[in-house]
C-alpha cells in the first residue's frame, strides 16, 4: 500500500459522528434524475468491479445478481449479457427508464400487489427485473435471495440513521455461498456533509463483521476535479468482498 496514502488517512481523523443526523429524503434523490444531477452515475462502468469481476464471479453461471439503488448502472448490462439474472431496486423511475432507453432494451412494466404504489420494469428477455420503490419496502415484493450482491452507490447513499437496517435487508438476500462486493468512501466529513456519506472500515466491521468474512480488496485515490467543489482536498475508495462465515 502507498505510504504517503495511508500516512495521509492516519493523519486525517475526521470526526465519524459529524453525518449520523444527516437526511436526504427519497424527493430530493428524485429530484437529483429531474435535474441530471446524477455525477454519481458512470458511463464506462465501475473500474474496480471490472478489475475484480473474476473474484466476484468467482466461476459461477447463471447467477442470481442484485444491484440495490442501482440507477442506470452500465454494468446490469454486463451481467445480463454473461447470462446472470439481474434485480436491481431504484426509487427513480426516470432512472430506470433511462437504463432501458440507453442500452437498447425493450421492457415492460407492471404494478408490484405487495407494495402500493410500486413497479417492476421487466427487459422483454426477461433476465433484468428493476423495481422502482423504497429500497426498505423491497423485502415485500418476496423476491427471493441472491447469489451475488454488487453495492456501488448504495450503502454511501443510504442515511447514515438507517445503515442499520439497510444492511440487514442486505443480509436477509443473500444465499449460502454468496458473495458482496461493496465500493465506499474514505474523505474528510467536516468539510461535506454527503451525500455520498463517509464510511469508516469500522462501520463496516459493525454492519457485517458478525456474519461475514471480510477482505479489502482496493484502497484507492479517487480524487477527481469535480471533488474540490465539495470542499475536500482528498478521497478514497475502498473495495471489500464479503462472503459467509
Amino acid at each position: 500500500m502507498n505510504d504517503t496514502r495511508t500516512s495521509l488517512e492516519t493523519k486525517q481523523c475526521p470526526d465519524t459522528e459529524i453525518q449520523k443526523n444527516h437526511i436526504v429524503t427519497l424527493e430530493e434523490w428524485q429530484e437529483k434524475w429531474v435535474t441530471h444531477r446524477i455525477a454519481f452515475h458512470q458511463k464506462e462502468g465501475h473500474q474496480l468491479l471490472k478489475k475484480h469481476l473474476d473474484t466476484f464471479l468467482n466461476g459461477g453461471s447463471r447467477l442470481r445478481i442484485f444491484f440495490p439503488l442501482c440507477g442506470k448502472a452500465v454494468e446490469m448490462k454486463w451481467f445480463a449479457d454473461l447470462g446472470h439474472t439481474v434485480v436491481g431496486v431504484e426509487i427513480s423511475e426516470l432512472g430506470i427508464q433511462e437504463f432501458f432507453t440507453e442500452q437498447n432494451l425493450s421492457y415492460s412494466e407492471e404494478p408490484i400487489t405487495e407494495i402500493p404504489g410500486a413497479k417492476v420494469f421487466k427487459s422483454s428477455s426477461g433476465n433484468i427485473s428493476l423495481y422502482c420503490c423504497n429500497i426498505f419496502d423491497f423485502p415485500r415484493a418476496n423476491i427471493g435471495q441472491f447469489d451475488r450482491i454488487w453495492d456501488r452507490g448504495a450503502l454511501v447513499a443510504i442515511n447514515p440513521s438507517d445503515r442499520q437496517r439497510y444492511a440487514g435487508i442486505m443480509l436477509s438476500l443473500t444465499r449460502k455461498g454468496f458473495r458482496y462486493l461493496v465500493a465506499f468512501l474514505r474523505y474528510d466529513p467536516t468539510k461535506y456533509p454527503g451525500p455520498p456519506f463517509y464510511i469508516p472500515d469500522a462501520e463496516i466491521t459493525r454492519l457485517f463483521g458478525t456474519v461475514c468474512n471480510m477482505l479489502c480488496l482496493e484502497n484507492v485515490d479517487a480524487f477527481e476535479e469535480r471533488h474540490k467543489s465539495w470542499g475536500i482536498d482528498y478521497i478514497f475508495e475502498k473495495l471489500y468482498l464479503l462472503t459467509e462465515k
